[in-house]
Protein backbone atom coordinates (compact mmCIF):
# COMPACT_ATOMS: atom_id res chain seq x y z
CA UNK A 1 0.00 0.00 0.00
CA UNK A 2 1.71 3.33 -1.02
CA UNK A 3 0.92 6.28 1.45
CA UNK A 4 0.29 9.46 -0.69
CA UNK A 5 3.63 12.19 0.02
CA UNK A 6 1.39 15.26 1.52
CA UNK A 7 0.37 12.57 4.38
CA UNK A 8 3.13 11.64 5.50
CA UNK A 9 4.88 14.66 5.34
CA UNK A 10 2.21 16.76 7.30
CA UNK A 11 2.09 14.27 10.16
CA UNK A 12 5.65 13.89 10.23
CA UNK A 13 6.70 16.99 10.07
CA UNK A 14 4.45 17.45 13.37
CA UNK A 15 5.92 14.86 15.52
CA UNK A 16 9.00 15.83 13.98
CA UNK A 17 8.34 19.12 15.28
CA UNK A 18 6.95 18.23 18.61
CA UNK A 19 9.32 15.72 19.48
CA UNK A 20 12.21 17.85 18.67
CA UNK A 21 11.14 21.36 20.46
CA UNK A 22 10.10 19.38 23.64
CA UNK A 23 14.37 17.82 23.75
CA UNK A 24 15.27 20.86 22.93
CA UNK A 25 13.70 22.56 25.82
CA UNK A 26 14.54 19.98 27.83
CA UNK A 27 18.67 20.43 26.66
CA UNK A 28 18.37 24.47 27.43
CA UNK A 29 16.58 24.16 30.87
CA UNK A 30 18.93 21.40 31.98
CA UNK A 31 21.85 23.49 30.57
CA UNK A 32 20.08 26.66 32.30
CA UNK A 33 19.91 24.90 35.54
CA UNK A 34 23.26 22.78 35.47
CA UNK A 35 25.50 26.30 34.72
CA UNK A 36 22.95 28.28 37.69
CA UNK A 37 23.60 25.60 39.92
CA UNK A 38 27.77 25.41 39.48
CA UNK A 39 27.91 29.03 39.47
CA UNK A 40 26.12 28.81 42.97
CA UNK A 41 27.77 26.16 43.74
CA UNK A 42 30.75 26.92 43.11
CA UNK A 43 31.15 30.28 44.41
CA UNK A 44 29.95 29.03 48.14
CA UNK A 45 32.86 26.85 47.64
CA UNK A 46 35.18 29.78 47.33
CA UNK A 47 33.57 31.68 50.38
CA UNK A 48 34.17 28.77 52.54
CA UNK A 49 37.71 27.76 51.14
CA UNK A 50 39.14 31.52 51.44
CA UNK A 51 37.61 31.78 55.03
CA UNK A 52 39.06 29.23 55.63
CA UNK A 53 43.03 29.87 54.20
CA UNK A 54 42.41 33.49 55.82
CA UNK A 55 41.58 32.30 58.94
CA UNK A 56 44.45 29.76 58.77
CA UNK A 57 46.80 32.86 57.35
CA UNK A 58 45.91 35.26 59.64
CA UNK A 59 46.89 32.58 62.91
CA UNK A 60 50.47 32.08 61.25
CA UNK A 61 50.58 36.26 61.18
CA UNK A 62 50.02 36.06 64.59
CA UNK A 63 52.49 33.83 65.94
CA UNK A 64 55.08 35.48 63.37
CA UNK A 65 54.25 38.79 65.73
CA UNK A 66 54.87 36.78 68.49
CA UNK A 67 58.28 35.95 67.67
CA UNK A 68 59.31 39.67 65.89
CA UNK A 69 57.46 41.48 67.37
CA UNK A 70 56.82 44.15 64.92
CA UNK A 71 55.54 44.18 60.78
CA UNK A 72 58.99 45.66 59.61
CA UNK A 73 60.14 42.35 58.47
CA UNK A 74 57.89 42.70 56.15
CA UNK A 75 57.94 46.23 55.42
CA UNK A 76 61.16 45.52 54.10
CA UNK A 77 60.77 42.90 51.67
CA UNK A 78 58.07 41.65 49.85
CA UNK A 79 58.85 37.98 49.52
CA UNK A 80 58.84 37.33 52.84
CA UNK A 81 55.17 37.97 52.38
CA UNK A 82 54.90 35.77 49.52
CA UNK A 83 56.33 33.43 51.06
CA UNK A 84 54.66 32.98 54.30
CA UNK A 85 51.56 33.71 52.19
CA UNK A 86 52.36 30.36 49.98
CA UNK A 87 53.41 28.42 52.77
CA UNK A 88 50.51 28.81 54.64
CA UNK A 89 48.15 28.13 51.53
CA UNK A 90 49.68 25.18 50.59
CA UNK A 91 50.05 23.56 54.14
CA UNK A 92 53.13 22.31 53.26
CA UNK A 93 51.50 21.02 49.98
CA UNK A 94 53.89 23.07 47.52
CA UNK A 95 53.52 21.88 43.87
CA UNK A 96 56.89 20.72 42.92
CA UNK A 97 55.89 22.69 39.50
CA UNK A 98 56.72 25.55 41.59
CA UNK A 99 52.69 26.83 40.69
CA UNK A 100 50.97 29.08 43.05
CA UNK A 101 47.44 28.14 44.73
CA UNK A 102 44.25 27.78 42.73
CA UNK A 103 42.31 29.89 44.67
CA UNK A 104 43.72 32.75 46.18
CA UNK A 105 47.51 34.29 46.45
CA UNK A 106 49.67 36.91 48.09
CA UNK A 107 47.74 39.51 45.85
CA UNK A 108 44.49 38.80 47.11
CA UNK A 109 45.44 39.55 50.69
CA UNK A 110 45.76 42.76 52.65
CA UNK A 111 47.91 43.20 55.77
CA UNK A 112 47.25 46.64 57.99
CA UNK A 113 48.93 46.99 61.48
CA UNK A 114 46.88 47.43 64.68
CA UNK A 115 46.27 51.32 63.83
CA UNK A 116 44.61 50.24 61.02
CA UNK A 117 47.33 51.63 58.55
CA UNK A 118 48.91 49.37 55.94
CA UNK A 119 51.38 47.23 56.03
CA UNK A 120 51.60 45.15 52.52
CA UNK A 121 49.61 44.74 49.82
CA UNK A 122 47.85 47.79 48.71
CA UNK A 123 50.43 48.70 46.23
CA UNK A 124 48.21 45.97 44.17
CA UNK A 125 45.03 48.22 45.36
CA UNK A 126 45.31 51.72 44.88
CA UNK A 127 41.59 52.26 43.84
CA UNK A 128 39.20 52.90 47.02
CA UNK A 129 36.93 50.70 44.79
CA UNK A 130 37.92 47.45 45.71
CA UNK A 131 37.53 48.37 49.45
CA UNK A 132 34.12 46.98 49.92
CA UNK A 133 35.40 44.14 48.68
CA UNK A 134 37.38 43.15 51.35
CA UNK A 135 36.78 41.23 54.24
CA UNK A 136 38.10 41.83 57.28
CA UNK A 137 39.68 38.86 59.78
CA UNK A 138 41.65 40.30 63.46
CA UNK A 139 45.47 39.16 63.76
CA UNK A 140 45.68 37.95 67.58
CA UNK A 141 49.11 38.07 70.00
CA UNK A 142 48.24 36.49 73.10
CA UNK A 143 44.51 38.07 73.22
CA UNK A 144 45.38 41.56 71.70
CA UNK A 145 45.18 42.79 68.73
CA UNK A 146 48.34 43.41 66.50
CA UNK A 147 46.84 43.99 62.82
CA UNK A 148 44.01 42.91 60.68
CA UNK A 149 44.34 40.68 57.58
CA UNK A 150 41.47 41.01 54.86
CA UNK A 151 41.28 39.21 51.54
CA UNK A 152 38.99 39.66 48.42
CA UNK A 153 35.50 38.32 48.17
CA UNK A 154 34.90 35.65 45.75
CA UNK A 155 32.92 37.12 43.51
CA UNK A 156 35.92 39.52 42.82
CA UNK A 157 38.05 36.38 42.14
CA UNK A 158 35.27 35.34 39.50
CA UNK A 159 37.22 36.65 36.33
CA UNK A 160 40.15 34.40 36.94
CA UNK A 161 38.20 31.49 38.03
CA UNK A 162 35.65 31.84 35.19
CA UNK A 163 38.67 30.66 32.98
CA UNK A 164 40.27 28.75 35.10
CA UNK A 165 37.15 26.25 35.92
CA UNK A 166 33.76 27.80 34.89
CA UNK A 167 34.55 28.43 31.46
CA UNK A 168 35.92 24.23 31.33
CA UNK A 169 32.44 23.07 32.90
CA UNK A 170 30.32 24.80 31.08
CA UNK A 171 32.22 24.14 27.79
CA UNK A 172 31.57 20.45 28.29
CA UNK A 173 28.68 20.89 29.51
CA UNK A 174 27.59 22.85 26.32
CA UNK A 175 29.51 19.99 24.32
CA UNK A 176 26.74 17.17 26.06
CA UNK A 177 23.86 19.87 25.23
CA UNK A 178 24.53 19.83 21.85
CA UNK A 179 25.33 16.05 21.67
CA UNK A 180 21.07 15.86 22.65
CA UNK A 181 20.06 18.14 20.67
CA UNK A 182 21.81 15.91 17.22
CA UNK A 183 20.60 12.99 19.50
CA UNK A 184 17.05 14.69 19.23
CA UNK A 185 17.34 15.51 15.91
CA UNK A 186 18.13 11.91 14.86
CA UNK A 187 15.23 10.68 17.52
CA UNK A 188 13.01 13.14 15.58
CA UNK A 189 13.09 11.97 12.57
CA UNK A 190 13.44 8.51 13.01
CA UNK A 191 10.59 7.93 15.29
CA UNK A 192 8.53 10.92 14.06
CA UNK A 193 8.84 9.02 10.47
CA UNK A 194 8.02 5.36 11.80
CA UNK A 195 5.02 6.61 13.92
CA UNK A 196 3.77 8.64 10.46
CA UNK A 197 4.73 5.83 8.34
CA UNK A 198 2.09 4.11 10.45
CA UNK A 199 -0.78 6.45 11.46
CA UNK A 200 -0.81 7.55 7.63
CA UNK A 201 -1.61 3.85 6.57
CA UNK A 202 -4.32 3.47 9.41
CA UNK A 203 -5.78 7.29 8.03
CA UNK A 204 -5.69 6.65 4.21
CA UNK A 205 -7.55 2.93 4.89
CA UNK A 206 -9.89 4.40 6.95
CA UNK A 207 -10.62 6.94 4.13
CA UNK A 208 -10.82 4.04 1.82
CA UNK A 209 -13.03 1.93 4.28
CA UNK A 210 -15.88 5.43 4.83
CA UNK A 211 -15.75 5.16 0.81
CA UNK A 212 -16.98 1.80 0.61
CA UNK A 213 -13.91 0.12 0.00
CA UNK A 214 -13.77 -2.90 2.64
CA UNK A 215 -11.29 -4.75 1.21
CA UNK A 216 -8.64 -2.77 2.94
CA UNK A 217 -6.52 -4.85 5.38
CA UNK A 218 -3.39 -3.11 7.42
CA UNK A 219 -0.47 -5.00 8.22
CA UNK A 220 -0.27 -5.64 11.56
CA UNK A 221 3.20 -5.99 12.92
CA UNK A 222 4.51 -6.37 16.58
CA UNK A 223 2.53 -6.29 19.75
CA UNK A 224 2.28 -2.42 20.37
CA UNK A 225 -1.02 -0.89 21.33
CA UNK A 226 -0.49 0.58 16.55
CA UNK A 227 -0.87 -3.31 16.20
CA UNK A 228 -3.34 -3.87 18.38
CA UNK A 229 -5.53 -0.89 16.20
CA UNK A 230 -4.39 -2.54 13.17
CA UNK A 231 -6.19 -5.53 14.31
CA UNK A 232 -9.49 -4.03 15.10
CA UNK A 233 -9.22 -2.29 12.14
CA UNK A 234 -9.25 -5.45 9.79
CA UNK A 235 -11.54 -6.85 12.08
CA UNK A 236 -14.48 -4.21 11.46
CA UNK A 237 -13.58 -4.03 7.37
CA UNK A 238 -13.60 -7.76 7.57
CA UNK A 239 -17.51 -7.34 9.69
CA UNK A 240 -18.71 -4.52 7.18
CA UNK A 241 -17.21 -6.44 4.16
CA UNK A 242 -19.75 -9.81 5.09
CA UNK A 243 -22.18 -7.62 6.26
CA UNK A 244 -22.39 -5.75 3.03
CA UNK A 245 -22.00 -9.20 0.99
CA UNK A 246 -25.38 -10.69 3.37
CA UNK A 247 -26.83 -7.40 2.52
CA UNK A 248 -26.38 -8.31 -0.63
CA UNK A 249 -27.37 -12.06 -0.75
CA UNK A 250 -30.48 -10.75 1.30
CA UNK A 251 -31.99 -8.38 -0.98
CA UNK A 252 -31.03 -10.96 -4.09
CA UNK A 253 -32.93 -13.76 -2.22
CA UNK A 254 -36.02 -11.65 -1.33
CA UNK A 255 -36.45 -10.84 -4.57
CA UNK A 256 -36.39 -14.24 -5.70
CA UNK A 257 -38.86 -15.28 -3.01
CA UNK A 258 -41.28 -12.64 -3.81
CA UNK A 259 -40.69 -13.65 -7.65
CA UNK A 260 -42.09 -17.20 -7.25
CA UNK A 261 -45.68 -16.37 -6.00
CA UNK A 262 -45.84 -13.47 -8.46
CA UNK A 263 -45.03 -14.92 -11.42
CA UNK A 264 -47.56 -17.28 -10.44
CA UNK A 265 -50.16 -14.61 -9.98
CA UNK A 266 -49.58 -13.40 -13.09
CA UNK A 267 -49.47 -16.70 -15.13
CA UNK A 268 -53.01 -17.35 -13.52
CA UNK A 269 -54.62 -14.20 -14.05
CA UNK A 270 -53.06 -13.95 -17.73
CA UNK A 271 -54.62 -17.79 -18.22
CA UNK A 272 -57.93 -16.66 -16.82
CA UNK A 273 -57.98 -13.30 -19.06
CA UNK A 274 -57.13 -15.39 -22.17
CA UNK A 275 -60.02 -17.84 -21.27
CA UNK A 276 -57.73 -20.50 -20.56
CA UNK A 277 -58.60 -21.19 -17.10
CA UNK A 278 -62.05 -20.31 -16.09
CA UNK A 279 -62.72 -17.84 -13.62
CA UNK A 280 -64.42 -20.40 -10.77
CA UNK A 281 -63.76 -21.07 -6.87
CA UNK A 282 -60.99 -23.60 -7.62
CA UNK A 283 -58.75 -20.87 -9.51
CA UNK A 284 -59.47 -17.75 -6.94
CA UNK A 285 -58.96 -20.37 -4.38
CA UNK A 286 -55.45 -21.15 -5.73
CA UNK A 287 -54.84 -16.85 -6.53
CA UNK A 288 -55.85 -16.75 -2.51
CA UNK A 289 -52.93 -18.75 -1.51
CA UNK A 290 -50.50 -17.28 -3.57
CA UNK A 291 -51.20 -13.96 -2.00
CA UNK A 292 -51.20 -15.83 1.74
CA UNK A 293 -47.44 -16.61 0.87
CA UNK A 294 -46.82 -13.19 0.05
CA UNK A 295 -48.77 -12.06 3.36
CA UNK A 296 -46.38 -14.44 5.33
CA UNK A 297 -43.31 -13.59 3.74
CA UNK A 298 -44.31 -9.88 4.49
CA UNK A 299 -44.98 -10.53 7.80
CA UNK A 300 -42.03 -12.36 8.59
CA UNK A 301 -39.61 -9.63 6.69
CA UNK A 302 -41.41 -7.04 8.98
CA UNK A 303 -40.44 -9.17 11.66
CA UNK A 304 -37.25 -9.38 11.52
CA UNK A 305 -36.93 -5.69 10.74
CA UNK A 306 -38.03 -5.08 13.91
CA UNK A 307 -35.59 -7.22 15.43
CA UNK A 308 -32.55 -5.82 13.93
CA UNK A 309 -33.96 -2.12 15.01
CA UNK A 310 -34.68 -3.91 18.86
CA UNK A 311 -38.10 -2.82 18.35
CA UNK A 312 -39.91 -6.21 18.64
CA UNK A 313 -43.37 -6.31 20.33
CA UNK A 314 -43.19 -8.39 23.16
CA UNK A 315 -45.15 -8.02 26.20
CA UNK A 316 -43.24 -10.38 28.70
CA UNK A 317 -44.77 -11.56 32.15
CA UNK A 318 -44.33 -14.07 34.03
CA UNK A 319 -45.51 -17.50 32.50
CA UNK A 320 -44.74 -21.29 33.25
CA UNK A 321 -42.82 -22.09 29.72
CA UNK A 322 -43.82 -25.67 30.90
CA UNK A 323 -47.40 -25.27 30.57
CA UNK A 324 -47.08 -23.40 27.45
CA UNK A 325 -44.83 -26.16 25.52
CA UNK A 326 -46.82 -28.95 26.61
CA UNK A 327 -50.09 -27.50 25.55
CA UNK A 328 -48.79 -26.56 22.20
CA UNK A 329 -47.30 -30.37 21.48
CA UNK A 330 -50.54 -31.91 22.76
CA UNK A 331 -52.55 -29.47 20.44
CA UNK A 332 -49.94 -30.77 17.29
CA UNK A 333 -49.76 -34.25 18.20
CA UNK A 334 -52.02 -35.40 15.86
CA UNK A 335 -50.87 -33.20 12.95
CA UNK A 336 -47.57 -34.45 12.88
CA UNK A 337 -48.77 -38.37 13.47
CA UNK A 338 -50.79 -36.91 10.00
CA UNK A 339 -47.50 -36.40 8.90
CA UNK A 340 -45.52 -39.88 9.96
CA UNK A 341 -44.27 -38.29 12.93
CA UNK A 342 -44.08 -39.88 16.26
CA UNK A 343 -44.15 -37.01 19.05
CA UNK A 344 -42.30 -37.98 22.48
CA UNK A 345 -41.97 -35.58 25.25
CA UNK A 346 -39.73 -35.46 28.57
CA UNK A 347 -40.85 -31.68 30.08
CA UNK A 348 -40.20 -30.69 33.40
CA UNK A 349 -42.60 -28.14 35.40
CA UNK A 350 -42.52 -26.10 36.52
CA UNK A 351 -40.27 -23.70 34.96
CA UNK A 352 -41.09 -19.88 35.43
CA UNK A 353 -39.98 -17.12 33.05
CA UNK A 354 -40.60 -14.00 31.73
CA UNK A 355 -42.40 -14.29 28.26
CA UNK A 356 -44.97 -12.97 25.82
CA UNK A 357 -47.55 -16.83 25.35
CA UNK A 358 -48.10 -15.22 20.96
CA UNK A 359 -44.55 -15.24 21.09
CA UNK A 360 -43.67 -18.28 22.19
CA UNK A 361 -46.80 -19.57 20.21
CA UNK A 362 -44.81 -18.50 17.06
CA UNK A 363 -41.82 -19.77 18.36
CA UNK A 364 -43.31 -23.75 18.58
CA UNK A 365 -44.98 -22.95 15.17
CA UNK A 366 -41.76 -22.50 13.60
CA UNK A 367 -39.74 -25.34 15.04
CA UNK A 368 -42.87 -27.92 14.64
CA UNK A 369 -42.95 -26.23 10.60
CA UNK A 370 -39.28 -27.04 10.50
CA UNK A 371 -39.21 -30.63 11.49
CA UNK A 372 -42.50 -31.25 9.47
CA UNK A 373 -41.14 -29.89 6.22
CA UNK A 374 -37.09 -31.51 6.70
CA UNK A 375 -37.63 -35.13 8.74
CA UNK A 376 -38.11 -37.79 6.49
CA UNK A 377 -41.31 -39.57 7.18
CA UNK A 378 -41.77 -42.19 9.05
CA UNK A 379 -39.72 -39.96 11.75
CA UNK A 380 -39.63 -39.51 15.57
CA UNK A 381 -39.86 -36.15 17.04
CA UNK A 382 -38.76 -35.39 20.93
CA UNK A 383 -39.32 -32.21 22.83
CA UNK A 384 -37.34 -32.65 26.55
CA UNK A 385 -37.53 -29.68 28.89
CA UNK A 386 -35.72 -29.18 31.81
CA UNK A 387 -33.99 -26.57 34.14
CA UNK A 388 -31.97 -25.79 37.11
CA UNK A 389 -31.47 -23.24 39.49
CA UNK A 390 -30.83 -20.52 36.86
CA UNK A 391 -31.22 -21.66 33.13
CA UNK A 392 -35.08 -23.64 31.42
CA UNK A 393 -33.60 -25.69 28.85
CA UNK A 394 -35.64 -26.70 25.95
CA UNK A 395 -34.27 -29.49 23.66
CA UNK A 396 -35.32 -30.47 20.20
CA UNK A 397 -34.49 -33.16 18.25
CA UNK A 398 -35.71 -35.01 15.30
CA UNK A 399 -35.13 -38.14 13.09
CA UNK A 400 -33.23 -38.10 9.86
CA UNK A 401 -31.96 -36.56 7.65
CA UNK A 402 -28.71 -34.90 9.36
CA UNK A 403 -27.28 -31.49 8.66
CA UNK A 404 -24.01 -31.16 7.64
CA UNK A 405 -21.84 -29.89 10.37
CA UNK A 406 -20.47 -27.19 8.31
CA UNK A 407 -24.06 -26.11 8.19
CA UNK A 408 -24.85 -26.09 11.49
CA UNK A 409 -23.81 -22.44 12.27
CA UNK A 410 -25.64 -21.22 9.30
CA UNK A 411 -29.06 -22.27 9.71
CA UNK A 412 -30.65 -19.44 11.74
CA UNK A 413 -29.29 -17.36 8.53
CA UNK A 414 -32.03 -15.36 6.90
CA UNK A 415 -33.10 -17.47 3.67
CA UNK A 416 -30.22 -19.86 3.87
CA UNK A 417 -30.92 -23.27 3.26
CA UNK A 418 -28.81 -26.59 3.36
CA UNK A 419 -28.69 -28.06 -0.07
CA UNK A 420 -29.17 -32.18 -0.26
CA UNK A 421 -31.56 -34.24 1.43
CA UNK A 422 -32.95 -31.32 3.89
CA UNK A 423 -33.75 -29.16 1.36
CA UNK A 424 -36.66 -26.96 1.08
CA UNK A 425 -39.62 -29.41 -0.09
CA UNK A 426 -42.39 -27.59 1.44
CA UNK A 427 -42.31 -24.19 -0.28
CA UNK A 428 -40.93 -22.37 2.85
CA UNK A 429 -39.53 -18.88 2.59
CA UNK A 430 -36.23 -19.85 4.35
CA UNK A 431 -37.08 -17.17 7.33
CA UNK A 432 -38.63 -19.33 9.94
CA UNK A 433 -35.52 -20.33 11.86
CA UNK A 434 -34.10 -16.67 11.90
CA UNK A 435 -37.58 -15.59 13.04
CA UNK A 436 -37.03 -18.31 16.29
CA UNK A 437 -33.75 -17.28 17.05
CA UNK A 438 -35.40 -13.36 16.82
CA UNK A 439 -37.96 -15.11 19.39
CA UNK A 440 -35.36 -16.63 21.54
CA UNK A 441 -32.79 -13.41 21.89
CA UNK A 442 -36.40 -11.57 22.93
CA UNK A 443 -36.76 -13.38 25.35
CA UNK A 444 -33.41 -13.06 26.51
CA UNK A 445 -32.71 -16.71 25.62
CA UNK A 446 -30.05 -18.50 23.06
CA UNK A 447 -30.25 -21.05 20.65
CA UNK A 448 -27.96 -23.43 19.27
CA UNK A 449 -27.68 -26.31 16.48
CA UNK A 450 -25.96 -29.65 17.15
CA UNK A 451 -26.63 -33.08 15.56
CA UNK A 452 -29.16 -34.92 17.07
CA UNK A 453 -29.12 -38.66 18.66
CA UNK A 454 -31.48 -39.22 16.46
CA UNK A 455 -30.28 -39.02 13.37
CA UNK A 456 -31.14 -35.25 12.56
CA UNK A 457 -31.05 -31.98 13.88
CA UNK A 458 -31.05 -31.05 17.78
CA UNK A 459 -32.05 -27.44 18.88
CA UNK A 460 -31.59 -26.37 22.20
CA UNK A 461 -33.05 -23.06 23.76
CA UNK A 462 -32.14 -21.68 27.00
CA UNK A 463 -33.64 -19.47 28.37
CA UNK A 464 -33.17 -17.41 31.96
CA UNK A 465 -35.32 -18.83 34.96
CA UNK A 466 -37.45 -16.65 37.05
CA UNK A 467 -36.80 -16.91 40.28
CA UNK A 468 -40.24 -17.74 42.27
CA UNK A 469 -40.12 -14.91 44.77
CA UNK A 470 -40.00 -12.35 41.71
CA UNK A 471 -43.27 -13.82 40.49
Amino acid sequence: MRLPRYLLSRLGFKLFAVILVVNVATSALLFVGVSRSLDQGFIDYLETTQANRARQLAEALGEEWRRRGDWQWLRETHRAWYRLVRQQLLAGREDPRGLEPPLGNARDFVLNDAQGLPVIGLERRHDEEEAPELVWLPIESDGEKVGSLGYRRPESLMARMDRVFLERQQRNLSIIVASLVVASLLLAGGLSWWLGRRTGGMALATRRLTEGDYSMRLTERGHDELSRLAHDFNVLAATLEANRQARSRWVADIAHELRTPLAVLHGEIEAMQDGIRPLNETSLHSLAQEVAQLERLVADLRLLAQSDAGALEASLAPLDLSEALATRLEEARGWLEDRGLTLETHIQGPAPIRGDMQRLRQLWNNLLDNSCAYTEAPGHLRVTLSHDAERVRVTWEDSAPEVPAAALPRLTERLYRVEGSRNRASGGSGLGLAIAKALVTTHGGRMHASPSPLGGLCWTLEFPRLLEDTR
